[in-house]
């Protein structure tokens, strides 16, 4: 396959948005919200007219504008509109802890911030003290299917800050000012999950989000014009821009959304009103859907339907394949894992529509390259390791960030032209497929030995009363040693400290002593952070350990 190229005179919201006008899909629903819907047509003349709000309000090419939204379709607008105008994406969970976004608006300076009343009342001395901001728009925060173009008075609590509706705002705006961005401008930045320390963000440009979009949506999984999408993880988050908006708006499919924090429930009710053909998952979400639908079984409740479903992605933590096999037995279809990151956009290996190796992340995605190479490789020129070795995986493609925002050390670690030194240690085998190992700064010494937390952690998960597991290391008398947290599917609740013993001694049988977890607790469930990965830093933190 060619490489793609494009136009030295690109920008997103056309290449995503306004092109669909152009292809006479202006008419077709590009939006839906429970039962309110929006075509391309409507999307693009709001887009239009916010970013015409945002020019009005001071809001110039190049800086930085952050949305702090739940999954409601002025978010859609929201991001266009700030692409349209040159400005630069920055996106955030309106749930975080309010330090975490008050960090937020101090590390990008955006001069603009599109939000929910309680996020704007909540950072209220923040933005008082900001001194890029000069716009706040405000977002009325509803439940699916109600307005979220409605407004009223403004909080007292923002009186002297420069704010409005955001509906109130496109109404008043003068008309658009056109701008022409480069596809090697800077489009958006995409943060990093925080595993250590603060997030970081990752520049990226206009041109790499439609690089993977042609090779990886299109290409390799396969997006149709007739696909309607949901989405587990929120907007906010890369992989979810990618799945639930930009691969669909690109080949004018339609797009679901769902404001409400995704559980089995409110999934499941998005799932049988909008009958989506595409949905995007997780490992755990997956997990907890076959559980709940045992329990509605054994209760003599119908199971759950899911036969609209053509196949649902998997990102983000490693997807077990006892898990894998559960749920192909139970509801069929096809799961497709994939291994992206922020510091890549999205997806650069994954398993494909009639190539699906159980376990695997399956092989490279035709347009980039990747190799494994010892810990110790300074640069992409190192000899790789031979097949079934583990290593540090680095990937190359024209998706490639440019660098981590104030953070040189860290760039100039992971950024090396066009190849990425991932951190997540893989092996290939000898057809190619990807075998997750762990991430390199998560193996725990025992021993003197590493262990990978994932290796322990996928020998549990094959328990039968086992649902899902955690891994982390834990001092007893200066010596590291695993702990692992586990959520015990509904036959093993009832049997504790004896369920415990088993379980160890399941996991001594089949691995090296040193691996099985010394202590073992049982858990309802298990701390996610905000891209839903088990958060491990929760977990370390309940144990005293740094």
């Amino acid at each position: 396959m060619s490489k793609p190229v494009f136009p030295e005179e690109f920008n997103l919201a056309d290449y995503f948005l306004l092109d669909r006008l152009g292809e006479g899909l202006g008419e077709k629903v590009a939006v839906r919200f429970g039962t309110l819907s929006w075509t391309y047509a409507q999307v693009a003349h709001r887009t239009e007219r916010l970013g015409a709000a945002l020019q009005a309000a001071g809001v110039r090419p190049e800086e930085r504008v952050l949305i702090v939204l739940p999954d409601t379709p002025p978010f859609v607008w929201s991001i266009f509109a700030i692409l349209k105008i040159g400005a630069v994406l920055t996106m955030g969970n309106p749930d975080a802890p309010t330090t975490d976004l008050a960090y937020l608006v101090g590390y990008t300076r955006a001069s603009a911030i599109i939000t929910l009343p309680r996020v704007a009342t909540a950072l209220e001395d923040t933005l008082r003290g900001a001194p890029c901001l000069r716009c706040l728009l405000l977002v009325p925060e509803v439940l699916t299917g109600h307005d979220p173009e409605t407004s009223g008075e403004l909080p007292p609590t923002l009186a002297g800050i420069p704010s409005a509706w955001l509906s109130d705002a496109l109404r008043e705006a003068p008309p658009l000012c056109p701008w022409t961005s480069r596809r090697d401008d800077v489009a958006i930045w995409l943060f990093t999950s925080g595993s250590t320390g603060k997030s970081k963000a990752a520049i990226h440009t206009h041109r790499d989000f439609a690089f993977n979009t042609e090779v990886y949506a299109k290409k390799t999984i396969g997006y149709r014009p007739d696909d309607v999408t949901v989405s587990v993880p929120r907007l906010y988050f890369g992989y979810a821009t990618g799945t639930n908006l930009f691969f669909p708006f690109a080949v004018g499919a339609t797009i679901c959304l769902f404001a409400e924090r995704p559980t089995p429930d409110s999934l499941y009710a998005a799932i049988e009103q909008y009958r989506p053909t595409i949905v995007t998952n997780v490992p755990t979400m997956l997990g907890k859907l076959l559980d709940w639908d045992e329990e509605r079984r054994s209760r003599g409740e119908p199971g759950l339907d899911l036969s609209s479903v053509r196949f649902s992605l998997s990102a983000g933590e490693a997807l077990p394949a006892s898990l894998l096999s559960r749920w192909l037995a139970r509801f069929g279809g096809e799961v497709y894992d994939g291994i992206g990151s922020a510091e890549m956009f999205h997806i650069y290996a994954t398993n494909r529509p009639g190539d699906v190796r159980p376990g695997s992340l399956g092989k490279v995605v035709e347009g980039y390259e990747i190799k494994v190479l010892p810990q110790e490789a300074e640069g992409p020129g190192a000899p790789p390791l031979p097949p079934n070795e583990i290593g540090l995986l680095w990937v190359k493609g024209d998706s490639v960030a440019l660098a981590y925002h104030q953070d040189r050390d860290k760039s100039w670690q992971t950024f090396h032209g066009h190849w990425c030194c991932t951190g997540d240690l893989f092996r290939i085998d000898e057809e190619g497929y990807l075998w997750f190992a762990g991430r390199a700064d998560e193996l725990l010494k025992v021993s003197g030995l590493w262990v990978s937390p994932l290796e322990v952690e996928e020998c549990l998960m094959q328990h039968p009363e086992v649902a899902h597991a955690a891994v982390i290391g834990v001092l007893e008398d200066g010596l590291l040693k695993p702990k692992a947290y586990v959520v015990a599917r509904p036959e093993g609740k009832a049997r504790g400290e004896a369920l415990v013993a088993e379980l160890q001694q399941y996991v001594k049988e089949r691995l090296s002593k040193h691996k099985y977890p010394r202590w073992i607790e049982l858990v309802e469930d298990l701390p996610k952070n905000d891209r839903g990965k088990i958060d491990r830093k929760a977990l370390k933190a309940r144990e005293g350990q740094p």
